[in-house]
C-alpha cells in the first residue's frame, strides 16, 4: 500500500506561482511513476503531467506545458509540481496519484489540494 499526502494549495493571483507537494510512504518501492491530476468545479478529472521514478523524466499537458514542472527528490520520496505564470482556469483541486509498475493505471491517490487562481 501506497499513501499520499499532497500540501502546498492556496490562493494566488493570477500570473504568480505555487509548488506542490505529495510525500509518499508505504511501499514506494513499487510505484513506477507519478502523475499530477486536476479537477475544475464542473470538469472531468484532468491529467496534468507525470515523472517516472527511476530516470525522472517527464511528460506534460499542453495546456501546462511551459509553466508547470514536476520533480522528485527520490530520497524523501516526494514529488513536487512547481506551477508558474497561473492562469484562473488553473483553478481546481490538485491531486497527485502513483502508479505501480507493469499498472495500466493510477492505483494510489492523494486527497487532493485546492489551488485557487484569483484573476
Amino acid at each position: 500500500q501506497v499513501q499520499l499526502v499532497e500540501s502546498g494549495g492556496g490562493l494566488v493571483q493570477a500570473g504568480g506561482s505555487l509548488r506542490l507537494s505529495c510525500a509518499a510512504s508505504g511501499r514506494t518501492f513499487s510505484i513506477a511513476a507519478m502523475g499530477w491530476f486536476r479537477q475544475a468545479p464542473g470538469k472531468e478529472r484532468e491529467f496534468v503531467g507525470a515523472i517516472r521514478w527511476s530516470g525522472g523524466s517527464t511528460h506534460y499537458a499542453d495546456s501546462v506545458k511551459g509553466r508547470f514542472t514536476i520533480s522528485r527528490d527520490s530520497a524523501e520520496n516526494t514529488v513536487y509540481l512547481q506551477m508558474n505564470s497561473l492562469k484562473a482556469e488553473d483553478t481546481a483541486v490538485y491531486y497527485c496519484a502513483a502508479e505501480k509498475y507493469s499498472s495500466r493505471r493510477y492505483d494510489y491517490w492523494g486527497q487532493g489540494t485546492q489551488v485557487t487562481v484569483s484573476s
